[in-house]
């Protein structure tokens, strides 16, 4: 009776082993889904339902060109309104979408680095939009920018992150939202610290002390990165101190996250070693975890996986859907600035990260990845991905692997799956 036992035991796990491997978190619809623009710049991207049909579209910022509007004709399939957003090239960073004059349709903001000229649409009726960009009360070499209603007033504001690479001393920009004129701004830079020399990259609003305000995060260049608390009313004094001491990184993103779930806003900082350069500073991202006491704790060598290479982008999604954010990277090596495989970072419910892009992503999404956009873009209730690339194809990321098959044209007889 052992030995059946025994042998049925051994069986069993033999069939477990023989299982097939799971497939990837996402499908590749990139080709299917995305209109085709190989040397694109597309630095950022921002999902929203821009023509009123209920589905999610998709704005692009494009460094050395256009901005671009991509409308959701169904199920994430995306086709390209040339000209809605303007003709002329700008050297456009990022972008972020709100509904600013209170009309009920979304409008969108672009920062631009070395155009040194941010843009403002305003939406209209059926995916067409005004350029009111004369409504933005300075221009600067922008990087960073964030939206969100940071003095209490229900109406959302601008922060711009600034640097001055070209020469002059960088000044973060703060622009309230007028009440009495909503979708008009007044400068109030002066209620945002910026010490001489900081060149940022990134900006996210978040409630970092939990006390119902907007705090920020600023992902820095040079020479530290900044956490700023508010006072509810769109002031904020610097809390930096409350980072503890962290190795000098380059960083170009910053996100948030409530990486082990225990209620508390953490922060990731994604870097690069140089702009492309040699080999400078160390480019592995680092996890800040916030304590009880509210200050952060360097707990990346416990938690992230380690790499070598640069990252300009990358997002929390969770692409497992067990409730825990993981994270996806944009991999590009430098030196020599060469594409690589989206990272997929998992979570294990803890805030530990393990590297399952072999399991989770496609073997097809290669390219320089830059900054992401993460929502509901095929309608299926979860979340996708479009991630951003420097003169490489936008890459499309549907979890809806059946619908992504279907739309693929039929292979013919010798080929493969890619």
């Amino acid at each position: 009776m052992r030995i059946l036992v025994a042998l049925a035991a051994i069986l069993l796990a033999g069939s477990a082993s023989a299982q097939p491997r799971p497939g990837p978190a996402f499908a590749d619809a990139t080709a299917t889904h995305v209109p085709t623009a190989a040397e694109l710049h597309a630095l950022d991207a921002v999902f929203g339902d821009f023509d009123g049909d209920g589905d999610l579209d998709v704005a692009l910022a494009v460094e050395n060109g256009a901005n671009r509007l991509y409308i959701n004709v169904g199920k994430g399939k995306l086709r390209w309104v040339e000209g809605a957003l303007g003709r002329t090239v700008h050297d456009n960073e990022h972008v972020r979408a709100a509904d600013f004059n209170r009309d009920g349709l979304l409008d969108l903001v672009f920062v631009a680095e070395d155009g040194v000229h941010h843009q403002l649409f305003l939406g209209q009726p059926g995916g067409r939009f005004q350029d009111v960009s004369d409504r933005l009360p300075a221009r600067s070499e922008g990087n960073g920018l964030a939206v969100g209603d940071v003095n209490g007033d229900k109406l959302p504001d601008i922060v711009v992150g600034n640097s001055a690479e070209g020469g002059g001393v960088a000044r973060n920009f703060l622009w309230l939202n007028d009440p009495k004129r909503p979708g008009h701004f007044v400068d109030t830079s002066k209620n945002l610290p910026t010490p001489a020399g900081d060149e940022a990259q990134g900006v996210v609003l978040v409630d970092i002390d939990k006390d119902g305000d907007l705090d920020m995060v600023i992902a820095n260049q040079s020479p530290t990165n900044r956490l700023l608390l508010n006072d509810g009313k769109g002031r904020f004094t610097d809390a930096t101190a409350r980072l503890g001491t962290s190795v000098p990184t380059q960083t170009r993103e910053v996100h948030t996250l409530d990486a082990n779930r225990d209620g508390r806003p953490d922060i990731l900082f994604l870097n690069i070693t140089s702009n492309a350069g040699q080999y400078d500073r160390d480019p592995q991202a680092r996890l800040l975890i916030q304590q009880g006491d509210g200050t952060f704790r360097d707990e990346t060598k416990a938690r992230l996986p380690a790499h070598t290479f640069s990252v300009w982008g990358g997002q929390v999604i969770d692409f497992d859907h067990d409730s825990a954010p993981d994270i996806v990277v944009g991999a590009i090596q430098v030196p020599g600035f060469v594409p690589m495989q989206l990272r997929a970072w998992r979570n294990d419910g803890k805030g530990s990260f393990t590297d399952v892009t072999l399991t989770a992503m496609p073997n097809s999404v290669v390219g320089r990845h830059w900054s992401m956009a993460v929502g509901d873009l095929d309608g299926d209730k979860r979340d996708d991905l479009l991630a951003g690339a420097w003169g490489t194809q936008a890459l499309l990321l549907l979890t809806d692997r059946a619908a992504v098959q279907a739309a693929r044209p039929r292979l013919k007889l010798g080929q493969q799956e890619p």
